[in-house]
C-alpha cells in the first residue's frame, strides 16, 4: 500500500486476502468461545449433579443417625420392660408359693346334687308360648292380607262391592279344557252355565234378552267362554241362537267351533250384506258368526250404523244373539258393543281382578248407556273363598258319591 495505490490490482488482492483471514480468525474466536463455554456449562451440570448426590446423602447420614438414636432409646426400653417383667414373675412365683403352704379355711357345708333335668330351656313352656306367638302372628299376616287384597274372592262381593247382581258363579276346571267340561253335559260348568241361563230367565219380563253382548274388565277373564257356554246352552234349550264373535282385534270363537275367521263380522260392518255366507252352523246346534279378518281400527267399524243393522236383521232369524265382546278397559269396542245390545253381562274373574278396575269398567259402560243386567263370577274356587267355609253351591251334588245322604 506504500508503493501503490488502493486501485492497484495487486493492492487489491493482498487487502481481500487480509480480509479472508481477518474473518478465518474470527470464525475460529467464535469456535473456540462456543466450545468452552458448552464445556463450562457440562461441568456445572455435572457439579450440580454431584452436589445434589453430596446432599442425599448428607440427609441420609443425617436420617441413619437419627435412627440410630432411635433404636437406641427403643433398646434401653425394651431391656428395662424385660427386667420389669422379670421381677414380676419372680414375685408372681413367690407369691404363689406362699399362698400354697398357708392353711386351708375352706370347709364344706353342703354337698352338692346331681340335677336330675336341665333347668333351661324349658321345652313346655316354650312350645306353648311359640303355638301362641305363631297364632296371633298368623292371624295379624291373614288380616294384613284380606285387607290388601282388593279381588273379588266369593260371588256375595259381585253384589257388596261392584254393586252389579250377581247371576252366577262359574268353578274353575280341574284337568280338563272348558271346551271339554262343556261337551261333558253332567261336569259343574254345564250345571254353572245352566244356573246362569236360568237367572238370565228372570232379568227382563220376557225371559233371557234377545241380544245380549259378554264382556270383562281385562283379556283372560273367561268372557270368551262364558259367551260360547250361554250361547250353547240356549242352543241346548231348543232356541235359535246366533253367537258372534266381536272382539275383532284378538278373535277366539273361531278356535272354540275348529274354523277360521276368514268370513265374518268385519266383512259385514265394511259393507257384505250376505248374511248366510258369514254365518257358521256348528255341531251343537249354535250358529257362529265369526270376527272375520282383523280390521286395521275396529273401533271405527263398531261406530257407524251396521252393527245396529247386522242385530236387527239377525233377530227375526234367531231368538238370541249372543256377542262376545272385548275387554273394557283400554278400549272404546265394548261400551260400543253394549250400547247396540239389549243387556250386557259382565264377566269377573275370582281372585284375578281388582275391585277397583273392575268399577272403573262398569262405569265406562255406564257412561256408554250400557244395560249391564249382571255379573258372572267365573275361574271360582270355592275353597279359596273366604278360607272355604260353606261356599259349594252344590257344584257336583250327586256325582260320584253314591253313599252320601241326599
Amino acid at each position: 500500500m506504500v508503493q501503490f495505490e488502493p486501485s492497484y490490482p495487486a493492492a487489491k488482492a493482498v487487502a481481500s486476502q487480509i480480509t479472508q483471514l481477518d474473518k478465518s480468525i474470527a470464525r475460529e474466536e467464535a469456535r473456540i468461545s462456543s466450545s468452552l463455554a458448552s464445556d463450562y456449562r457440562a461441568s456445572q451440570v455435572r457439579q450440580n449433579g454431584l452436589q445434589s448426590r453430596v446432599d442425599a446423602l448428607k440427609s441420609s447420614f443425617l436420617d441413619l443417625r437419627r435412627r440410630s438414636i432411635q433404636y437406641t432409646i427403643y433398646q434401653r426400653e425394651v431391656d428395662t420392660n424385660r427386667q420389669l417383667y422379670d421381677g414380676l414373675l419372680q414375685r408372681y412365683k413367690e407369691i404363689g408359693i406362699a399362698g400354697g403352704v398357708g392353711t386351708n379355711n375352706i370347709s364344706i357345708v353342703d354337698v352338692a346334687d346331681v340335677p336330675e333335668k336341665p333347668s333351661s330351656p324349658r321345652l313346655m313352656l316354650n312350645l306353648m308360648l311359640g303355638v301362641i306367638a305363631g297364632i296371633a302372628i298368623g292371624s295379624v299376616v291373614v288380616l294384613v292380607l284380606e285387607q290388601s287384597d282388593e279381588s273379588i274372592t266369593d260371588p256375595a262381593e259381585l253384589d257388596q262391592i261392584l254393586g252389579v247382581p250377581l247371576i252366577g258363579s262359574v268353578p274353575m276346571t280341574i284337568g280338563q279344557t272348558p271346551l271339554e267340561a262343556l261337551n261333558d253335559r253332567k261336569s259343574d260348568l254345564v250345571d254353572a252355565y245352566l244356573a246362569v241361563q236360568t237367572n238370565l230367565e228372570f232379568s227382563t219380563d220376557h225371559g233371557v234378552p234377545r241380544s245380549l253382548s259378554v264382556t270383562s274388565t281385562r283379556p283372560g277373564e273367561g268372557k270368551s267362554t262364558s259367551a260360547f257356554a250361554l250361547a250353547l246352552m240356549l242352543a241346548r234349550s231348543r232356541k235359535k241362537v246366533v253367537l258372534i264373535d266381536g272382539d275383532m282385534r284378538s278373535p277366539s270363537v273361531h278356535a272354540l267351533i275348529g274354523t277360521t275367521h276368514l268370513n265374518g263380522l268385519s266383512n259385514y260392518l265394511t259393507g257384505n250384506d250376505d248374511l248366510d255366507s258369514l254365518l257358521v252352523p256348528t255341531e251343537q246346534g249354535l250358529t257362529v258368526m265369526t270376527a272375520g279378518p282383523i280390521p286395521p281400527n275396529a273401533a271405527e267399524l263398531l261406530t257407524g250404523d251396521r252393527l245396529p243393522l247386522l242385530i236387527q236383521s239377525l233377530l227375526p232369524r234367531f231368538d238370541h244373539v249372543v256377542i262376545d265382546s272385548p275387554p273394557v278397559m283400554g278400549l272404546a269396542d265394548a261400551p260400543l258393543i253394549g250400547s247396540r245390545v239389549e243387556a250386557v253381562v259382565f264377566a269377573v274373574e275370582a281372585h284375578g281382578i281388582r275391585a277397583s278396575l273392575a268399577r272403573t269398567a262398569l262405569g265406562r259402560l255406564s257412561s256408554a248407556n250400557a244395560h249391564v243386567i249382571g255379573g258372572i263370577l267365573v275361574k271360582f274356587d270355592a275353597q279359596r273363598a273366604h278360607f272355604g267355609y260353606g261356599y259349594d253351591y252344590g257344584y257336583g251334588y250327586g256325582h260320584d258319591h253314591p253313599a252320601r245322604n241326599r
